[in-house]
């Protein structure tokens, strides 16, 4: 019979072992539980430096009159920055702006990129030279195409010119200085800009589907247009989705066209969020109320988001 060791555990290969030879841990369960967390700490320090620090002392300094001036002096002014914003005809008239172009950008680019995508999946002519046309757009910068656009819907600019060629003068106007059509001007070229991004995101939804479900359809007689409304579209509903929620945060942070094009003239009729952040910041140097205005736009940006998340969510479920 072997008599029982009373000797201590000792360690083998770096680990510790019990008397009875097996190895023991080395850690506690506390130990065990915060092992992760030297990986994830750069992560979390960049993430509080880079973005919710920035959205508290955006907080704090939207409490503040304040002119931006390191040696001036903030003086605490409480809630009357937003009372003064829910007061302001310039923001809720930039808040309307903002829906109407969401609604109207939205749609129109959905319906045009849709269609392009399906007439691209056709055996045309020419397919790929046509999705390059298309998509030419969305990789050129605003800063480039805002003085050619400028110059075209100028009063005396070849917009006009070719109205007056083909015997509609009388819808001449100075377009970028009329109120009633600078805002449809700046939607037309932001269609323009990003329906080519619409376009690629449905084309590759398109080409996911299963080609048996289509052929199946078109056996049972059914034409090109009902199969694309009835299989099609729907199957692209989660592509429509993202697009929803792209749009309305480009939306909401729209400021390179609208600044480049019309400086948010004439008389504020192109005013949008990101605009009038910027120009009473740099313009008015009223840090304080811009602060305001730039944490109305993070709650409609987070608002609008899981609103829109939460919609898409119940008709998949659905």
């Amino acid at each position: 019979m072997r008599p029982v060791s009373t000797a201590p555990a000792r360690e083998t290969l770096g680990r510790p072992v019990d008397s009875t030879g097996r190895p023991g841990s080395s850690s506690s369960p506390l130990g065990s539980r915060f092992a992760g967390v030297p990986w994830i700490l750069p992560a979390v320090v960049l993430v509080i430096g880079l973005i919710y620090f920035p959205i508290g002392f955006l907080g704090y300094t939207s409490t503040l009159d304040w002119n931006g001036f390191i040696l001036s002096t903030p003086e605490p002014i409480g809630d009357a920055n937003y009372e003064e914003m829910l007061g302001d005809p310039v923001f809720w008239g930039a808040l309307q702006h903002t829906v109407v172009f969401y609604v109207i950008t939205f749609s129109v680019q959905t319906l045009v990129g849709f269609t392009f995508a399906a007439l691209m999946h056709s055996r045309i002519l020419l397919s790929n030279v046509y999705k390059a046309i298309v998509f030419i757009p969305v990789v050129l910068a605003p800063a480039t195409m805002a003085p050619v656009f400028r110059q075209t819907f100028d009063q005396f600019g070849p917009f006009n010119g070719l109205l007056n060629a083909i015997g509609l003068g009388d819808l001449t106007r100075p377009w970028l200085a009329d109120p009633t059509t600078a805002m449809p001007v700046v939607m037309f070229i932001t269609v323009w800009q990003w329906t080519g991004l619409t376009f690629i995101l449905y084309y590759a939804a398109m080409s996911q589907l299963n080609p048996e479900i289509l052929e199946a359809a078109r056996v049972d007689g059914a034409s090109s247009f009902r199969v694309l409304r009835s299989i099609v579209w729907p199957l692209c509903r989660g592509t429509t989705a993202v697009l929803a929620v792209l749009g309305l945060i480009g939306a909401l942070k729209t400021f390179d066209i609208p600044y480049l094009v019309t400086r948010g003239g004439p008389n504020h009729a192109t005013e949008f969020l990101g605009t009038l952040v910027y120009f009473t910041m740099a313009q008015e140097k009223h840090f304080g109320y811009a602060a305001t205005l730039a944490m109305a736009l993070l709650v409609l940006a987070v608002t609008g988001g899981v609103l829109l998340r939460m919609s898409t969510r119940r008709s998949e479920d659905g």
